[in-house]
């Protein structure tokens, strides 16, 4: 007698493929000091850095790296300076320091937003380029759940540390 099983539902199709975390972004009260603890306990190498000191004035991100995890750091500076600025200290504010962007690095942004759309996905903001000397990358942005988003990036063109700016 042979036995088999019946399929009762259909098999889940991929439809974008997702080829891992890209980054995860923290915003966080002191970004100086998270980047230190990170290094300190966890053995992240800082390898990027945006600031006052390279021209950024209203907040700083520390890049920091370990093997093929990438998280970056963001602290609000002078939160009057600009809506982003803001948007993290008020984000801080509520919530302490946490995850805001579960970046996902896909081969096609614009085909991963259009479907992710498509099946109900909330927009934050359509696939936009970012350019530099090193090539261009693609970026879109979709909401999960409270004010965490995914960012879909595709970074097929470009040659760079981690993205332009």
């Amino acid at each position: 007698m042979a036995t088999m099983t019946t399929p009762t539902a259909e098999a889940a199709q991929d439809v974008f493929p997702i080829n891992g975390t890209d980054y995860i972004e923290f915003y966080v009260a002191n970004a100086k000091q998270a980047a230190h603890y990170y290094r300190a306990a966890f053995g992240f190498q800082l390898v990027g850095y945006r600031g006052p000191e390279t021209g950024v004035r209203d907040r700083a991100s520390y890049l920091l790296q370990q093997d093929k995890i990438r998280f970056v750091l963001t602290t609000a500076i002078r939160p009057d300076l600009s809506p982003t600025a803001a948007a993290i200290a008020d984000h801080v504010a509520r919530h302490g320091d946490g995850v805001r962007d579960l970046a996902l690095w896909v081969d096609d942004a614009r085909d991963a937003f259009s479907k992710a759309v498509e099946r109900g996905a909330i927009a934050v903001h359509e696939p936009r380029v970012e350019r530099d000397e090193h090539g261009e990358v693609v970026v879109a942005a979709i909401r999960t759940y409270g004010e965490t988003i995914h960012s879909l990036v595709e970074r097929r063109n470009y040659t760079g540390l981690f993205l332009p700016g």
